[in-house]
């Protein structure tokens, strides 16, 4: 209970719902409620569509989870009669036949006010007006006398659109005294800076504190780092919350001659490449962990893909849910063999080598008289990687652990895979880090282990596994670089196609090769079929492959490179009057 009008406790609940477990993210939610009473708070704060999980995609859309969702707020809104705190929490929500994102005030026994979500995101990972109706901008709502405004996620990232609702203008034209604004923000990397840039323009144009409260977890692709913050209205920092784990803090709130302040504990955050590292981790270990594998195996080359991965795996798992295999042919040199050795012992993990020249002889056998006069080429090479594909299969068929598959997005992106072959997994916790990133993040765990990492401290990946030249090893004394340009060269280029969407002819002019550039971009354009088979992974770029970036598989445009020709102004001019000729009549 409030004990003065001049102070208001609030608890942040940041914390890991998982999509479609109404019954078990409605017992965190009860949890937290009881922590928060133990802290004397007056209000329990969770994040957006808590006790749905975040996205819920097209799950939200059946009635039947609809009512779960229902009757689970209905539920804990009773238990509020207790006298404890209340408690703020996100829901779909169905009324009038609409649905909505909705974030539910329960206290006194009862849901005491209701605010939909007005401004729904469609862009990137998101697709939420496909599902959700746009709610009104409303006032805020009462709490022990205080005046609360619930912005939600997306109602705080104004843009330039007549259709976007000014739902911070409205709440502080209506008398909010503070901003809540629970969230379901997936990590990106260097998003922190954004978000915080973000808040900072709402407090400007408000002149009210605002509370960041966002989920911590990981959902398919989706990393949700947490960090959740505050900021007074004199924009100092009033807390920081740690990133990637779960955190349950109480705030509180004094107010003051110029209004509500709050002096909170402030967390270092990891961004950069410790940012990515860390999303990696949790990812796979969400992916594990909800979808109820007892554990991983992967295919250790030697190779730094898989040795990156392999140490992100322990870190996520524990070396005890961890295998490696080994799978060699005649073209594997001796010293991937040691490599991949070592690796095993510094991680810890259970090892073994299962040699595949039996399995790729007898499909060339098999073969030989349907291949009978035409030359060796590619195709055997890809038998070797499909042999391992189908042996790493066998296994986690046997034991119901997941294959970890370990392309990086430099390969994905053209098409340097092998279908059914190394491109076999469950899920891959490095498919949006390219080539380079993968070397840097190999030479920082060896320097570092995050907080909360299971693996062990110390150099776990051989320094003779990052320097050494990568390889496929698919024939004799073959590098990546037989077929592909030095991967600093290919990275910087796909990040322009990729990341940026550049056209050709403005990366020549940044210095490019013509022909190189050309090249990268049909690879990228043709291996689009070879992404929309791959195993999901966790996104930490802008714009990853899947759900970020969704280009058709059959599609004959290509950019030819030439430079862009200038609008046309008159044809613009004559178009726009036709329009409004045509309208008229």
């Amino acid at each position: 209970m409030n004990k003065s009008a001049a102070q208001f406790s609030i608890t942040l609940a940041q914390l890991n719902p998982t999509v479609g477990d109404v019954t078990g993210n409605a017992a965190k939610a009860r949890a937290a409620r009881v922590k928060a009473r133990a802290d004397g708070a007056d209000l329990v704060v969770l994040s957006e569509l808590f006790i749905a999980g975040y996205p819920p995609e097209d799950l939200v859309l059946k009635p039947a989870f609809q009512s779960a969702c229902r009757a689970a707020i209905e539920e804990l809104a009773r238990e509020t009669a207790d006298g404890g705190p209340a408690m703020l929490i996100g829901t779909p929500w169905v009324e009038d036949g609409k649905l909505y994102n909705a974030c539910a005030l329960l206290d006194d026994g009862r849901i005491a006010a209701m605010r939909f979500k007005a401004n729904l995101p469609n862009y990137g990972v998101f697709d939420e007006k496909r599902l959700f109706a746009r709610g009104p901008a409303a006032g805020p709502v009462t709490v022990r006398g205080i005046r609360v405004g619930v912005p939600i996620c997306e109602d705080i990232w104004l843009e330039e659109s007549a259709e976007y609702e000014n739902v911070v203008e409205c709440l502080a034209e209506t008398g909010a005294e503070i901003l809540i604004v629970p969230n379901g923000s997936p990590y990106a990397r260097d998003k922190n800076d954004l978000r915080l840039s973000i808040a900072v323009a709402r407090v400007t144009e408000s002149g009210l504190p605002l509370i960041y409260l966002n989920e911590v977890g990981g959902q398919d692709e989706l990393v949700f780092d947490g960090a959740s913050f505050a900021l007074n209205a004199d924009l100092s920092v009033a807390a920081q919350l740690p990133a990637f784990e779960e955190n349950i803090t109480t705030l509180r709130w004094s107010k003051t001659d110029a209004g509500w302040r709050c002096t909170g504990p402030v967390t270092p955050l990891l961004d950069g490449d410790k940012g990515d590292y860390a999303a990696c981790v949790l990812g796979l270990r969400d992916y594990v962990g909800k979808n109820g594998f007892p554990g991983v195996l992967l295919g250790v080359s030697g190779g730094i893909d898989s040795a990156l991965c392999a140490a992100i795996a322990v870190d996520a798992l524990g070396a005890e849910r961890v295998r490696g295999v080994m799978l060699p042919f005649r073209f594997t040199a001796q010293v991937s063999l040691d490599d991949a050795a070592k690796l095993a012992t510094a991680l810890g993990i259970r090892y073994e080598v299962l040699p595949i020249a039996d399995a790729v002889n007898g499909f060339e056998k098999i073969l030989s008289e349907t291949f009978k006069g035409l030359p060796r080429d590619i195709t055997e090479e890809n038998l070797q990687a499909r042999a391992r594909g189908t042996l790493l299969m066998a296994i986690s068929n046997k034991t119901g652990a997941m294959v970890v598959t370990t392309g990086n997005k430099s390969e994905m992106s053209v098409g340097y895979a092998t279908l059914y072959g190394d491109m076999n997994g469950g899920f891959n916790p490095i498919k949006d880090i390219y080539k380079t990133e993968v070397f840097r993040l190999s030479s920082l765990r060896n320097a570092w282990k995050p907080d909360g990492a299971l693996g062990p401290s110390g150099e776990v990946i051989p320094v003779n596994i990052i320097t050494r030249p990568p390889t496929a090893e698919l024939r004799e004394n073959q590098t990546d670089q037989d077929s592909l340009p030095p991967y600093d060269m290919l990275d910087a280029i796909l990040e322009r196609l990729v990341e940026r969407e550049e056209p050709l002819a403005s990366i020549v002019a940044a210095g490019f090769d013509r022909e190189v550039v050309a090249r990268i971009d049909r690879l990228l354009n043709i291996a689009e079929y070879k992404r929309r088979q791959a195993a999901p992974g966790v996104k930490v770029t802008r714009r990853n492959f899947g759900r970020d970036r969704r280009y058709p598989i059959t599609n004959r445009f290509r950019d030819v490179g030439k430079p862009l020709p200038e609008p046309d102004d008159a044809l613009i001019s004559r178009a726009s009057r036709g329009s409004a000729e045509a309208f008229e009549g």
